[in-house]
């Protein structure tokens, strides 16, 4: 054996990398490296990178998901940087999740998807993982996936969609996409036009042009240090984006000598810069609940009474719609999420170790320039106060959550009767009738549709305005739920009221007509019926009805779905 050959192999006390990794067991180690390398060797490797350590792209690429079309190229970067760095890339799929091609909700998938991340990772011959994902469900399963299999891994977005055009008028999915139909439901356009418009809405590879939850999700990625400085914000279709995808391979193969775990960057200090940035932001609601779901795979909490008081002294520095008026290629060219982290960094842990090695505080050194007409000064707030705030009450006595950056502050302190609705199908019968008994002072309320009930929380909380109120103008009005909003909706919603309907929480025990009262200054949601009322209709609730889930994973996800203040989790899997 040459000594050229002998420095190729891994030494004996080392541990075994690449392809000697986690061997199938037939009694004969080997054995069972030789019959590896045999099949190995089908695909046409050479000996040398036979030997080479191996990182993983774990990837969500499907013809089900449109975010994720441009998905080849990036592997293909990817791999240059692995390859660049010494590295054998070995890419396999995993489950994708496509938001809006998945019946009955994505997040239903959501936690299967982070099985598949976490077993696969776990079970194939990997030192690290790139994990590639993009569309609303596919980061935070992913990230979960790997907190849980805590093996070296690093993650990689898909990144925004650039923007179109209409008739002179920039568009970008998906907030113009609920501003243009919201005109054509108050008949302001007609059909044809709204045709013409569903054509331009979405118009090259990548994720929501605004601050929806995919956005939202990478920023987030990115300020746990779970990425590249500056690598959420790049837009999908831009020569920066492959470089990026090339980074991020080097630093997957760095993680190999030099092992950085996600139990190490997901810590109590960086989950609370994620919190502050999700406020600066004005993100997505949805965000509150991955993230309490990717910090509850390490054992940590996220405290909806700690959210409010970090609300308070968070400002929403992004001028991005739905809470603004830019896209998220804006905020690339603005200087991107180092530029929100160094606008609002004496309220951060600075010392948060991040995947790539270095602090949090580090990344901001190289921080010149900011464009403050999408990242605001400090001093100079697009909101005064964070975008999100928690809500309590006897309706939601473990949390509900609203989106106040994006809702009308004249509805923010406001008694209303309750118009309530019992399902999805019931909302979609009756909201466009002539003969509903609603007018623009009401409270519109919709239950059993949370993470228990046959709907499985979709984001159905941003309820149409009644049909007869939008073609008499009315814009906004107060409407509250245990269903998700899209990060890229806006409104005066209630949502994740928790306990949910379904699983008998106070919102099933609302009537039509009844008295509720919203405070955002007291942090209040109350339903006006006494303690005795509510005790009644609680003791004629009708049982509930016997499941229809027979078998695989409905049963499970029946058996083992967590409220939305445990992030919609599986029991089993925290």
């Amino acid at each position: 054996m040459s000594d050229q050959k002998k420095d190729k192999e891994p030494k004996a006390d080392s541990a075994p990398v690449g392809f000697a990794r986690g061997l199938t067991n037939y009694g004969d180690r080997e054995f069972s490296v030789y019959l590896r390398r045999t099949f190995a060797s089908s695909m046409g490797y050479s000996r040398e990178m036979l030997d080479r350590p191996i990182v993983g792209i774990a990837h969500s690429a499907s013809g089900f998901n449109n975010c994720h079309r441009h998905f080849p190229e990036m592997i293909d970067a990817v791999k240059r940087g692995v390859l660049a760095a010494g590295g054998l890339p070995i890419e396999f799929p995993t489950i994708s999740l496509g938001e809006t091609f998945l019946a009955p909700t994505s997040l239903k998938f959501r936690n299967l998807m982070s099985m598949d991340v976490e077993e696969m990772t776990r079970a194939q011959p990997m030192d690290s993982v790139v994990l590639l994902g993009g569309c609303d469900k596919t980061v935070p399963a992913q990230l979960m996936g790997a907190a849980s299999a805590n093996i070296p891994a690093i993650q990689l977005v898909a990144g925004p969609m650039s923007t179109s055009r209409h008739r002179g008028e920039r568009l970008g999915a998906c907030t113009d996409c609920r501003r243009f139909w919201a005109k054509f439901r108050a008949t302001e356009i007609d059909a044809q036009e709204i045709d013409v418009v569903e054509r331009r809405l979405a118009s090259t590879a990548g994720t929501c042009a605004v601050m929806g939850t995919a956005s939202t999700m990478a920023i987030i990625a990115e300020t746990l240090g779970m990425m590249p400085a500056n690598s959420a914000a790049c837009p999908a279709v831009d020569a920066d984006r492959l470089r990026i995808a090339e980074e991020t391979g080097r630093a997957a193969f760095g993680l190999i000598g030099h092992p950085i775990r996600p139990s190490e960057v997901i810590t109590a200090n960086s989950v609370e810069n994620a919190l502050r940035v999700l406020l600066a932001i004005g993100g997505s609601t949805n965000a509150v609940i991955h993230l309490t779901a990717i910090a509850g795979r390490l054992g940590l909490k996220v405290d909806l009474q700690r959210l409010n008081e970090l609300s308070d002294t968070t400002p929403v520095l992004v001028n991005l719609k739905p809470t603004g008026e830019h896209y998220m290629e804006d905020l690339y060219a603005a200087g991107g999420v180092p530029a929100i982290l160094r606008e609002i960094k004496h309220l951060l842990h600075l010392d948060c170790r991040m995947v790539t090695g270095e602090t949090l505080g580090d990344r901001l050194h190289d921080v010149s320039w900011v464009d403050h007409a999408v990242v605001r000064e400090f001093a100079d707030p697009v909101r005064e106060t964070g975008g999100l705030v928690a809500l309590f009450g006897n309706l939601a006595p473990r949390g509900a959550i609203m989106k106040r950056s994006a809702a009308d502050p004249k509805l923010f302190e406001k008694e209303g009767r309750a118009v309530v609705f019992d399902s999805l199908e019931d909302l979609a019968n009756r909201i466009d009738s002539d003969a509903l008994d609603v007018t623009a002072e009401d409270f519109l309320v919709l239950r059993n549709a949370g993470p228990t009930s046959d709907s499985a929380m979709p984001e159905a909380g941003y309820l149409p305005i009644p049909g007869k109120l939008a073609r008499a103008g009315v814009k906004d009005m107060v409407r509250m739920s245990d269903a998700r909003m899209s990060g890229t909706a806006y409104g005066t919603i209630v949502l994740h009221i928790t306990p949910d309907s379904a699983s008998g929480g106070p919102l099933a025990l609302v009537r039509n007509g009844d008295r509720i009262r919203l405070s955002v200054a007291q942090r209040k949601l109350e339903l006006l019926v006494s303690d005795d009322e509510l005790e009644r209709r609680r003791a004629e609730q009708p049982p509930r009805a016997a499941s229809k889930a027979t078998r695989g994973y409905a049963k499970l996800y029946e058996r083992e779905i967590l409220q939305a203040d445990d992030g919609c989790d599986f029991e089993f899997l925290r």
